[in-house]
């Protein structure tokens, strides 16, 4: 085994799949691009959505990549050892090209080669689906990890709560199993047989292989192209590597950590590392090459929140210090460490600290009015009597105040959180969470299994509406996010005022000509160059490959895109906007509808 940095690792994962006749892909931004159901890029599937479901990718059926990706349904578990809001995942990917025996092999190739990570395989052991009253074991992967050498002690068969994606198998459309692979972190020796419910042994790799389609029914097909996606976390490897208990110890946390260390004086690992997840992926988010700014819905609303419990922590650990400050310098700290990977966090850097700035100064109000409502709940209350869960959960829903934070402040005006209020409170929160969850899986899913008829007409009318939007506002209009389902569009753009009921109904106007005029929808395959010269719209330039997909809607639109599209135009029916309104500063939001 191998000491490595991030950037070594992150090189040295796609050097090794280029060998293998696997083209490299660049990463994504955060906020998807062809998978608006989503609020943000999850994991390395997410731009290839089209393609997993039978498109041609524009460079071919083998791929690569590291792929930056935000979660938040793990949230409460940050601070622990291996869990972080923004993460770095290293992928590849077979669309309808190798299936479980070449990538099962070429993760082990790479994982125990001496000329690549040279892990003894003594501190790897794997999981397996081990089949359920609908589906059998995945018997296939079981076997060829034991030709490889792997033990049967350490291979476990777990159920499709485990080992299938999506998790649980209930979603309709394409899933299946997958194997994942794990590395010991304990002091003393692994043990002979492998244990997951141990946490001493960490996930580090996941290969998902996508061979059927569940129907309506419940019941599983094979998929005509069956596709393998895999997804190593280079944060949880680097640590391993380097023989760390933690991911908050890896080079790239590294400067952060000291510097949060020294400005607030604190020691605690929990709580600094807290606060350095949290500064770390509004750094991401807010410096994006599509950005997003702080707001209260979707996109923005998780940057806001992810700000405040910045500041709270920030507050918490030192609340003399310039809170402002602490977070401003720390993610120069972030953009420091990433440049060279992700260029555009150094170009959007005062942005960045302008929009932290911003945040602190709104929620010092908020966070002052939480104070009070705290004060308004306990001054009726006598000194030694209790909390309840339900009020405790009213300041961390209402203000954003943490549990531990409650905790401090009810000890420290006399009175009690007891077990009780504890329950009641986590009661409530976990049912809050599911509520969340339930919604973040609704959209996870749609990404690759909402692909209807209404959804690919509602993205093709996006090129219209963007080309009419440049046309009746300016050449300064561009997309800034959308998000799509069966019933309607939302379109976001970037537009210094609110637009006028006239140049709404022109937008409206130009779109339902193109519309009226049946116009063919081109897919074409170029180079980025040839794009360009070709008049193309290039939205995300620095996410692509060598060669991109092209949408003509006859001669009046022209986008690099990955699809899907409508064959041609008349089929849209008639397009209407049902509300203009602002999404953030410098930025507007169309919703329309297709009648």
């Amino acid at each position: 085994m191998k000491n490595i940095s991030s950037n070594d690792l992150r090189e040295l994962y796609q050097e090794f799949f280029e060998l293998k006749d696997h083209r490299r892909i660049p990463s994504a931004p955060l906020v998807p691009e062809n998978d608006p159901s989503v609020l943000f890029t999850t994991a390395g599937m997410h731009p290839l959505v089209p393609y997993l479901t039978g498109q041609e990718h524009p460079e071919g059926k083998r791929l690569t990549n590291a792929q930056k990706c935000l979660r938040t349904k793990d949230i409460d578990e940050v601070g622990d050892a291996t869990h972080a809001t923004v993460f770095e995942m290293l992928g590849n990917w077979s669309l309808g090209d190798y299936f479980k025996r070449e990538a099962i092999e070429m993760s082990w190739e790479f994982l125990t080669s001496p000329k690549w990570l040279g892990i003894d395989p003594r501190m790897l052991a794997v999981s397996v689906f081990g089949g359920d009253k609908d589906t059998p074991g995945d018997s296939e992967a079981e076997r060829i990890w034991l030709n490889l050498g792997v033990s049967p002690e350490r291979i476990a068969k777990l159920g499709k709560e485990d080992n299938w994606w999506p998790a649980g198998g209930k979603a309709d459309g394409p899933q299946g199993p997958d194997t994942e692979m794990f590395y010991w972190t304990g002091e003393e020796d692994p043990p002979e047989k492998f244990d997951p419910d141990d946490k001493q042994w960490v996930e580090i790799w996941n290969d998902v292989f996508m061979q059927f389609s569940r129907t309506k029914d419940g019941k599983y097909e094979d998929l005509p192209q069956k596709n393998v996606d895999t997804g190593m976390g280079l944060e949880r490897v680097v640590m391993v590597l380097n023989g760390h208990k933690s991911i908050y110890d890896i080079d790239t946390f590294e400067a952060l950590i000291k510097y949060l260390r020294d400005k607030t004086g604190k020691e605690d690992a929990r709580q600094l590392r807290i606060l350095a997840d949290h500064i770390k992926a509004v750094t991401f988010v807010l410096g994006d090459e599509v950005p997003v700014e702080p707001s209260n819905t979707d996109q923005g609303y998780v940057a806001r929140r992810l700000i405040r419990r910045g500041i709270l922590a920030a507050k918490r650990m030192n609340p003399n210090e310039d809170i402002a400050k602490i977070l401003g310098q720390g993610a120069q700290h972030v953009i420091n460490a990433y440049s060279r990977v992700y260029p555009w966090l150094t170009k959007r850097s005062g942005q960045v600290e302008k929009s932290l700035i911003n945040e602190v100064e709104k929620f010092s109000a908020a966070l002052d009015k939480g104070m009070r409502e705290f004060g308004r709940i306990t001054e009726k209350k006598e000194k030694g009597s209790g909390l309840s869960g339900q009020e405790a959960f009213y300041l961390y829903e209402s203000f954003g105040f943490p549990i531990d934070v409650t905790r401090e402040l009810v000890s420290e005006a006399g009175f009690v959180f007891d077990q009780s209020g504890e329950k009641e409170f986590e009661e409530k929160r976990i049912l809050h969470q599911n509520r969340s969850r339930t919604a973040a899986a609704g959209k996870f899913k749609g990404g690759l299994v909402d692909q209807s008829e209404a959804s690919v007409k509602y993205h093709t009318a996006t090129h219209l509406l963007h080309q009419a939007l440049r046309q009746v506002l300016g050449d300064h209009v561009a997309q800034r996010g959308s998000n799509i389902t069966a019933e309607r569009l939302r379109f976001d753009f970037s537009h210094p005022e609110k637009m006028t009921p006239e140049q709404i109904s022109q937008v409206e106007t130009v779109v339902n000509k193109i519309i009226s005029e049946d116009a063919p929808v081109i897919r074409k395959e170029m180079s980025v160059t040839e794009a360009k010269k070709s008049g193309a719209l290039g939205l995300f330039e620095s996410k692509y490959g060598e060669k991109v997909s092209v949408y003509s809607v006859g001669d009046f639109s022209k986008e690099i895109c990955g699809g899907p599209h409508v064959a041609s135009t008349a089929s849209l029916g008639l397009f209407r906007v049902k509300k203009e309104e602002s999404a953030g500063a410098g930025v507007r939001r169309i919703k329309a509808v297709l009648e």
